[in-house]
């Protein structure tokens, strides 16, 4: 089946298999490789990305069902000069990573969440990420950092 999407900022026309996961297209297809694939059950959240502007686990959504959108990745995040996210940022100054695997997931994890609450308490935040899991961190310095993001000013 034929695609169209958008994935940070460009748009791609491919034909892929209609079994083909969203995750392996990105990674496969796009080359995009900073979305991970970590349990092939939806558990982890490694693979989470934004579609349409929303976190998703695109192991759980068909390529061809995001036929149309706007799809954001990890790469997407930063800015064309290099620039960090301050999500990315905050995430880099409060020691929120150690081996780096869930981080892709856990950034646009937690982008999402601040999009729907920019104020959020620490159990919000602990409640919102509930779906990423990590390995290493025991999650308080994620959280720390997402906290951190949330009470940065805006430009």
């Amino acid at each position: 089946m034929e695609i169209s999407v958008t994935v940070n900022g460009a748009t791609h026309t491919s034909d892929v298999e209609p079994r083909t996961l969203l995750v392996h297209y990105v990674r496969e297809h796009l080359g995009l490789t900073g979305t991970n694939v970590g349990c092939d059950t939806s558990s982890c959240g490694a693979c989470s990305l934004h579609l349409d502007g929303e976190a998703v686990k695109s192991c759980t959504v068909l390529a061809v069902q995001a036929d149309g959108t706007e799809i954001t990745t990890i790469e997407g995040m930063a800015a064309a000069d290099g620039t960090l996210h301050p999500m990315q940022q905050a995430f880099m100054e409060n020691h929120g990573l150690q081996c780096g695997y869930c981080t892709p997931g856990m950034v646009m994890a937690a982008t999402s969440l601040l999009q729907e609450n920019p104020s959020p308490t620490e159990e919000d935040i602990r409640l919102g990420l509930e779906g990423n899991l990590c390995r290493c961190t025991g999650y308080h310095n994620i959280v720390q950092a997402v906290m951190a993001c949330a009470a940065a000013p805006t430009a």
